[in-house]
């Protein structure tokens, strides 16, 4: 389905201006441009609802709902009923983008501990959501919470990986301190009578610490347990069983522990996270293990199944619980939950009645992470966190796909897909844009049979790698750069054969301790930016400032490195120029590097900042460079004269060249587009007739001898002067003729917004207008047309 994006708005610049050449199918002079070009914001092309922490209490009305955090800005609180799947309740989360960690007291109050600002927040009945503050100071991240049978309220920080507690009756927080000197999180926290149970990141420890006292006991670890890269990534106590899911988001081993006894007792293969259920009337519990929902009884561990599958890459729970439903097929109590997406599961013991319910919880705009011009032309976007993919179309900005997917890191389109590398687990995807989409990973129900779609190619996850920051199209194969996972350093760099399917080189540490987040392709070469973190900038750096290396594709060996950006930690986007130079950006440092002396020959600044992010484009209409120093603005700069416009200030965090001429940017969670006044100017008299199909031709008091036809999303502005056959503007944007003379036909069609302008003109052949998005105006200036005036100009 098409759908229009929300928030579409025109920002005109009035900055300086620049020369620009004609290109084909223009001739005579070059003139100065109008102003450098237009903004047009095509709104929020990627908004989803991603739940994070969740739990089963009571609501706004005392009967029980599923509550869960919604990431955004802010993020919200929500409430679920569980019979009906409708969100009766939803709270703003000042200050916070979303959570991980919420649980509800017998006394009714709901505790959620939130990222973006660390906070602890409660919600009641009497006085809704208040902000209790943060925890510890100079923690960022608030992991885990979890209520006592007292109503006293616990909880695990980052970066510093201290345990908390907090008093409701005096409202006064206690820093228990941290629990390993060698850990920086503790993810995850239950409690069971005077003891608060600890989960860390890998190497995974897990603590029982005294309510009491403070003071904290490492417990021994499940006998043959590889820990090096697990982390004690659930810890639940459900009766006298402590439950422990030892590994990571996807399925992992989880072990429990009875507490009486003090021994582990079992262990359940692939479970999935992030919490078993409350027990029934036996003790058992139900939970998401190996695709299904199957219910455990811890007295003689036994695992029964229920036959509800789970589908997709996450199945963990957002919140699980026991509730009567009143429905026909779901007497008694029934087995409730959330999943990540804002589906609801129900599954009721006695009569095996199960189902999946979409929630109405409402998406959250998705910050862009990625940004790509795919091989249809169209352009691609994927998102932060809550993820997406959607294809965007230039020509009209509307919105033709969007689909759930996970966290992308970077796009390119080599021979004909689309290449997105996904977070986690650095996993790259091949997408067709000629045919459907089919992703049995992020869709709840896929249909059997069907090719997938994005297909998944490969990942990096033995190697500890996390994100694929960098993809280039280089020659035969797909480049491509990765980050590490926490407390790792080191990226990889791959080849992939596209027409053979293999993976034909993989390195890690082709840069000592560096990842690699920026690549690029020239003559059987291809040239690599790192950064010097990994890939949860956690873990201290080795190397003082980051690198651009060549390794030649023929060789299979490392060419040269340089560091040409003293004392910057990164260096993420490069970009050659039309002359053979490699630029690169970081921060507000522009530089050009002679790839055969491998040395830098040029270098301008673009403003003082100590910050290294950026973005940098090289685009293929006008062969000019834009490039967004420190992500706070757009700038242009012609790589022969290194001569700088500014052209728009505001965030933009990544940029895409079209082919057409225009420049996306990624901005929070806005697309916007930037259309060059110009890509062809031309003055005097030309003879014979005009063509165009990308960019945007204009004519200043020229004289035409001849027809205009401007097709494909490309501009056309006429400013004086006389055009002695016809005008034709098919899909065109910006479409303006003022104060011009055209003595053929006007024929404008199917135009996106903004409006065609017509202003103090002289038309001598008809006027027709149809199909335009908004109908073309005067601007109040009147024109003259001697000859019929049709469709959306009939009153013009």
């Amino acid at each position: 389905m098409r759908s229009l994006l929300s928030g579409s708005a025109v920002l005109v610049l009035a900055l300086g201006t620049a020369a620009v050449a004609p290109s084909a199918g223009a001739s005579g002079a070059a003139t100065d441009a109008p102003p450098p070009g237009e903004v047009t914001s095509l709104g929020t092309p990627l908004q989803d609802v991603l739940l994070i922490g969740g739990t089963l209490g009571a609501g706004p009305d005392g009967t029980p709902v599923l509550w869960s955090a919604s990431s955004g800005a802010p993020a919200h609180l929500n409430a679920v009923d569980p019979a009906t799947g409708e969100a009766v309740a939803r709270f703003d989360l000042t200050g916070a983008g979303g959570s991980w960690a919420v649980d509800a007291g017998a006394d009714g109050s709901v505790y959620v501990g939130t990222y973006g600002a660390a906070g602890l927040y409660r919600w009641t009945a009497a006085g809704g959501v208040e902000a209790l503050g943060n925890p510890v100071a100079g923690e960022t991240f608030v992991w885990d919470v979890t209520v006592a049978d007292d109503g006293q309220v616990y909880g695990g920080t980052s970066p510093t990986g201290k345990l908390f507690g907090y008093d409701p009756a005096t409202g006064a927080f206690r820093d228990y301190g941290r629990l390993s000197p060698t850990h920086a999180y503790v993810r995850s926290v239950a409690v069971h009578g005077d003891t608060i149970f600890a989960g860390t990141e890998n190497p995974a420890a897990l603590f029982a610490v005294d309510r009491v006292s403070g003071e904290s006991t490492a417990l021994p670890l499940p006998d043959g347990l590889d820990v090096s890269t697990a982390w004690a990534y659930d810890v639940d106590v459900v009766g006298d069983h402590l439950y422990v899911r030892f590994g990571s988001a996807s399925p992992s081993p989880l072990h429990v522990w009875d507490i009486a006894a003090g021994r582990w007792v079992d262990d359940i293969q692939t479970a999935h996270g992030l919490e078993p259920s409350p027990p029934d009337e036996e003790g058992r519990v139900h939970l998401i293990a190996g695709g299904e929902l199957v219910r455990y009884d811890p007295r003689d561990g036994s695992t029964v199944s229920t036959g509800v599958p789970f589908t997709g890459r996450v199945a963990n729970t957002r919140g699980i619980g026991w509730a009567e439903l009143g429905l026909p097929d779901y007497p008694g109590r029934s087995i409730v939950g959330l999943l990540w997406r804002g589906l609801m599961f129900r599954y009721n013991p006695t009569t095996g009645a199960h189902s999946f319910v979409q929630t109405t919880i409402e998406g959250e705009p998705i910050d862009i992470t990625a940004l790509s011009e795919g091989p249809d032309g169209r352009v691609y976007a994927g998102g932060f966190l809550n993820g997406g993919f959607a294809a965007v179309d230039p020509a009209t900005g509307v919105r033709e796909e969007f689909h759930t997917f996970s966290q992308s890191e970077a796009m390119t389109t080599h021979a004909g897909r689309l290449y997105v590398g996904a977070y986690p687990d650095a996993r790259v995807y091949s997408y067709d844009p000629a045919l459907p989409w089919h992703s049995p990973e992020y869709s709840p129900s896929p249909d059997p049979g069907a090719t997938d779609n994005p297909a998944r190619l490969f990942d990096f996850k033995a190697d500890r790698q996390i994100r694929p920051r960098a993809l280039a199209s280089a020659g035969d194969h797909l480049a491509v750069g990765t980050m590490p996972d926490l407390g790792e350093l080191g990226g990889v760099f791959a080849l992939y054969d596209t027409a053979g399917g293999e993976l034909v080189h993989a390195e890690r540490d082709l840069v000592d301790d560096e990842s690699i987040v920026a690549l690029a392709y020239r003559d059987g070469v291809v040239y690599g930016a790192t950064s010097i973190y990994g890939g949860q900038s956690a873990t201290p750096p080795t190397q003082p400032e980051a690198t651009v290396f060549a390794w030649s594709v023929a060789e299979r060996r490392l060419l040269w490195e340089l560091h040409p950006s003293p004392g910057k930690p990164s260096i993420p986007a490069l970009a050659f120029d039309d002359a053979g130079l490699l630029w690169g950006l970081s921060g507000t440092d522009l530089f050009a590097v002679d790839v055969a002396a491998a040395s830098v020959v040029e270098r301008v600044s673009l403003g003082s900042s100590g910050s290294s992010s950026g973005d940098l484009v090289l685009s293929p209409a006008d062969g000019l460079l834009y490039a967004s120093p420190a992500g706070s603005r757009l700038v242009r700069v012609d790589p022969s004269t290194l001569a700088v416009e500014e052209l728009w200030t505001g965030t933009a965090s990544h940029l895409a060249a079209h082919s057409d001429g225009d420049v996306y940017i990624g901005s929070g969670d806005e697309l916007l587009r930037f259309r060059p006044a110009c890509t062809a100017s031309v003055t005097g008299t030309h003879r014979g007739a005009l063509t165009a199909s990308a960019g945007t031709l204009c004519l200043d008091d020229a004289t035409v001898l001849g027809s205009i036809t401007v097709t494909g999303g490309a501009g056309l502005r006429i400013t004086g002067g006389s055009v002695s056959g016809s005008v034709t503007a098919d899909g065109a944007s910006p479409v303006v003729i003022s104060g011009a003379t055209v003595r053929g036909a006007v024929t404008l069609t199917n135009g996106p917004a903004p409006a065609a302008v017509i202003s103090g003109s002289t038309i001598v052949g008809s006027l027709a207008c149809s199909g335009n998005a908004e109908p073309p105006t005067d601007e109040g200036v009147a024109n003259r047309i001697r000859g019929a005036r049709s469709g959306q100009c009939a009153t013009l």
